[in-house]
């Protein structure tokens, strides 16, 4: 028996169904409210469930998949393709039913522990920003002053006294008293972003695959637990070459005629996972007291950007290989030698 396709826009209380009736032949699309959603899979045979990987989409596919239905979720970019016309939840909904039935690369559906790592980066990521945003409009603001000081936190946290000891003899007291305020907020946002630093080595303890990836040389505390959670099942991927493909670390591709032409790196795929890659493959290659003889031939070959980027994808290779043969890290391995 044919599975039936069911492409669902989710929303914040309406959701939108698309899916052709295999008794009837009739295509059904119909809004369902947020509390009756669950209830019209409940006694359904098992369907081939569709999705855009949006807000709350990972709670529905768990939700879903208790009850025996297949769920995809799918890309934006890739969705966005097949929406040709309006844009509204009818046409959402057709256009996730048909992206749901071509071939592609889902993403993988994450447990609440790993949105929960997920989540303590995400909250971590926003208060780093706001620390960095709030040095540099301390800065700013002192400089209408004339008073000027260096980008690092050092000399911020070494010149601001000074500073404000001599603008409080020019400045109302109102505005120095905020300006030390403002100052002293960045070491409650440090105090924040240590605790949760900290609550994720803790998970790092208890996680065996974060501990197995940490022992790759580029992969510190964030860059483990943040692969971990990002990837869900490793053995989703091929290849370890397909996972870099997925974080975008490998060429961009165009061509014609037979002739295919590579260009600077795709750039798919989360690009927290990917910087966080780039990050950990500049300290090895800036920091190792031993290049390894491949790093050193790179070098010769190409630019040093170019030679991070490749560092990265092969880090994320490594990492693919221990998380999916559930090995440990062993240096110097090669994959082409019999074990």
């Amino acid at each position: 028996m044919e599975i039936t396709t069911v492409g669902v826009d989710i929303a914040k209380n309406v959701f939108q169904l698309h899916y052709v009736d295999q008794e009837s032949g009739e295509i059904v699309n119909k809004p369902i409210r947020r509390a009756k959603f669950l209830e019209s899979f409940v006694n359904r045979e098992p369907c081939l469930i569709g999705m855009e990987a949006c807000s709350g989409a990972h709670h529905w596919a768990r939700q879903l998949a208790r009850m025996g239905h297949e769920v995809r979720l799918m890309p934006a970019e890739f969705v966005k393709a097949f929406n040709i016309r309006n844009k509204n939840d009818a046409a959402d909904a057709r256009a996730i039913w048909l992206a749901t039935q071509q071939p592609g690369k889902p993403v993988a559906v994450k447990t609440e522990i790993q949105q929960a790592m997920l989540a303590l980066h995400r909250m971590r990521q926003q208060l780093v920003k706001f620390r960095t945003m709030q040095i540099n409009n301390l800065r700013g603001l002192l400089a209408e002053y004339g008073e000027v000081m260096a980008r690092s936190r050092e000399a911020l946290d070494s010149a601001i006294p000074a500073v404000l000891a001599r603008l409080s003899e020019r400045l109302p007291a109102v505005l120095i008293d905020t300006f030390r305020e403002q100052w002293n907020g960045l070491t409650k946002l440090d105090e924040q972003i240590a605790t949760i630093e900290r609550r994720m080595r803790e998970w790092k303890k208890q996680d065996p695959a974060v501990a197995a990836i940490s022992e790759i040389p580029g992969v510190g505390l964030l860059t483990a637990t943040a692969a971990v959670a990002m990837m869900g099942d490793a053995k989703a991927f091929q290849s370890g070459r397909e996972f870099a493909a997925w974080v975008g670390l490998v060429p961009r591709q165009t061509g014609s005629g037979g002739i295919v032409n590579l260009h600077g790196i795709s750039k798919r795929g989360d690009k927290y996972l990917r910087t966080l890659l780039i990050h950990g493959a500049r300290s090895v290659l800036f920091n190792a007291k031993a290049p390894t003889p491949w790093i050193e031939q790179m070098k010769k070959r190409r630019p040093i950007n170019v030679v991070i980027v490749a560092l990265a994808n092969k880090i994320a290779r490594v990492i693919w290989a221990v998380l999916a043969h559930q090995c440990r890290y062993q240096a110097g391995y090669d994959s082409a030698k019999p074990t």
